[in-house]
């Protein structure tokens, strides 16, 4: 029988705070929510910001009950909108006006003089250079006389050509929230949004964990671009050029895989399966395919997929400045001249532009199949349909875009149209798209999209491209937009974009709705969303997700009215933990989850039998028992 890979659990962070129950939505369409429900989402990200604790009487009473919701919006309103999305670097990052740089010069000696200086011993190179001639003045310094060319790096600082990114709420620190011991930050948004994303399943791990045989769990997660600050991989080969030691964990932490590594080693104990694929801006969508793909075959009954990307350094930027990628300061007052340059505005999908802004976000889902999601009363927030991802053929240049696109986003509609009939697909679906903000990206993806909808009979088919709000995450991209999609089933609103006046005249819309304005369409106005990516190098991938009430239909049709009836009876006990967990993260009661050293299992105490492994510490044994995949063969 088949099985249908729902999501139970949602989580992680980006420039709209946290994502389980729906925070970071909330702040992307706050102008088309309610009071109350603007009130809960400012009130958890100023709570990350820790600019208000549950002890501020203020606020809270001694209970630690909100007393006046219109303390929140008019006290810390205007704060929280200035200090989330995208928005000027902050120094937190580097200075943008003041940007470390090397400045090389060549000193010659005057006439046919030479070049003196004096210096500390230490600081003479082992290797003493031609044509230096080195003399000790004392038991610390020594005179250097240079008669030929000398060659200097001289510390300089430049004013950064990219001033706009996708940061994190200003004032939240991952690192304080755990031992985070010189972790890179990509690791560190890792521990918070795969925690985060545990918490708001409302179900103990211990006991999903065992629900299950180990071997039935897998984590798929990884970074896009590993880990490039100064603790990771960038600090690692900066070193030698800074007159620094490489530490003992800039290169093991650095790895693209890590994420998935953290995960299993500090936060699930998982000896299951796992792995991290890595796809550019697609990378999300790749370990869903694997995910989706073991739940479906049975070999995996929970699955953890994510992605963690925190690239805003000078340098990831400066690589992809000199690409022409991204949106500077110079080419928006260029595109604008009559307008006062407004960074919260640089990410502009669709509509005229010039480059994406880059940005960091950590995104995991939590995948059961639907028979323990119903055994577990989890709540489901959704579903995924399928997942497919292609190349590009022959290209030109191996940033351009390609015809991948075309396959990937064509398959994903017409599995849809199989699962959830024609009529959904031409009146109850969307698009997530890409969305990136380049001037090629819009052309060549409204394309692919208005294309698309012209084939299956769509007229205005509804298109969001969240990176006007968060920025281009890389890696994390579909992982923000999949998780913004949950939102959508909750509250009804796709989110506009309205960091733009107008679409652009090069932009295929003929067959499309691009709005400027939140789309109401109700929490089951939509059945399937289509999330789309398109990647560097020709990585594309698009998803179909299914709506939580499609699910719930397709449920009930596989388990009968009796079965679906005693779930939804258990999902209240489930539901009601989810909701204390949520307060408890907002009021700062409930911290990441960080097992260092935790229940370690000495190999002595394992128990080895031919048909069975038993782990201490794990509730159910793994199964050894194999059939013979080539049982015709052999």
């Amino acid at each position: 029988m088949s099985r249908l890979p729902v999501i139970v659990g949602f989580g992680g962070v980006n420039a709209a705070g946290r994502s389980s129950f729906h925070h970071a939505y909330r702040r992307m369409v706050s102008e088309s929510i309610n009071d109350h429900e603007r009130t809960q989402a400012y009130l958890a990200l100023a709570s990350m910001m820790e600019l208000v604790s549950y002890r501020d009487q203020a606020f809270y009473d001694t209970e630690g009950t909100l007393i006046n919701e219109s303390n929140v919006l008019a006290k810390l309103g205007q704060q929280v909108e200035q200090s989330t999305l995208v928005r000027r670097i902050s120094k937190t990052y580097f200075d943008v006006d003041a940007t470390p740089w090397q400045s090389s010069i060549t000193m010659a000696p005057p006439g046919k003089n030479s070049i003196e200086f004096i210096c500390k011993a230490r600081q003479i190179p082992e290797k003493i250079p031609l044509g230096w001639s080195v003399s000790p003045l004392d038991d610390k310094m020594v005179k250097v006389v240079v008669r030929d060319n000398l060659e200097v790096s001289v510390k300089d600082h430049r004013v950064f050509p990219v001033q706009s990114a996708g940061q994190l709420p200003a004032g939240f620190r991952p690192d304080k929230l755990y031992q985070s011991r010189h972790h890179p930050r990509g690791l560190q948004m890792t521990v918070y949004g795969a925690s985060d994303a545990i918490h708001s399943m409302g179900i103990d791990w211990q006991t999903v964990a065992a629900s299950v045989n180990p071997d039935e769990i897998g984590v798929y997660a990884a970074s896009s671009m590993s880990q490039l600050d100064l603790d990771g991989f960038g600090g690692m080969l900066q070193s030698r050029l800074l007159g620094k030691s490489v530490t003992s964990k800039q290169c093991a932490l650095g790895f693209p895989q890590m994420p998935a590594d953290f995960i299993n080693a500090y936060i699930l104990g998982n000896v299951g399966a796992t792995g991290g694929s890595v796809g550019a801006c697609a990378s999300f969508l790749y370990n869903l395919i694997s995910g989706i793909d073991d739940i479906r075959s049975g070999r995996r009954r929970v699955v953890m997929v994510g992605t963690s990307e925190a690239p805003i350094t000078s340098e990831v930027a400066d690589g992809y400045h000199s690409m022409g990628a991204l949106c500077t300061v110079q080419r928006m007052r260029e595109l604008y001249p009559n307008e006062e340059l407004d960074f919260r505005r640089t990410s502009r999908p669709f509509s005229e532009n010039c480059g994406f802004t880059l940005s960091e976000s950590a995104q995991f889902v939590i995948l059961f199949d639907d028979e323990l999601a119903l055994e577990l009363g989890a709540s489901i927030y959704g579903a995924i349909g399928d997942v497919f991802a292609r190349a590009d053929g022959y290209k030109k240049s191996i940033s351009a875009p390609g015809i991948g696109n075309y396959v990937t986003l064509a398959k994903a509609v017409a599995g849809a149209r199989a699962m959830v009939g024609d009529n959904a697909i031409r009146h109850k679906s969307f698009v997530h798209a890409h969305g990136s903000s380049t001037p090629l990206n819009r052309t060549t993806e409204s394309h692919v999209i208005n294309e698309t909808a012209k084939a299956f009979g769509i007229e205005q088919w509804p298109v969001a491209a969240i990176k006007a709000y968060l920025g281009h995450t890389v890696g994390s991209a579909s992982g923000d937009q999949l998780n913004s999609t949950l939102g959508i089933w909750k509250y009804g609103y796709i989110p506009g974009i309205k960091t733009i006046d107008a679409i652009a005249d090069d932009v295929y819309d003929s067959h499309l709705n691009i709005t400027m304005n939140d789309i109401d369409v109700g929490p089951e106005g939509i059945d399937v969303a289509f999330i789309n990516t398109k990647g560097f190098g020709g990585n594309n991938a698009t998803a179909s997700v299914l709506a939580p009430h499609v699910v719930q239909s397709m449920l009930k049709k596989k388990h009968g009215d009796t079965a679906l009836a005693e779930y939804l009876a258990r999902n209240k006990d489930v539901a009601a933990q989810a909701e204390a967990n949520d307060t408890a993260i907002v009021t700062g009661q409930l911290k990441p989850i960080y097992l260092f050293d935790h229940n370690m299992v000495d190999p002595d105490t394992i128990k080895l039998e031919v048909d069975s492994l038993t782990i201490p510490g794990y509730d159910q044994p793994i199964d050894l028992r194999s059939k013979n995949p080539y049982e015709d063969m052999c």
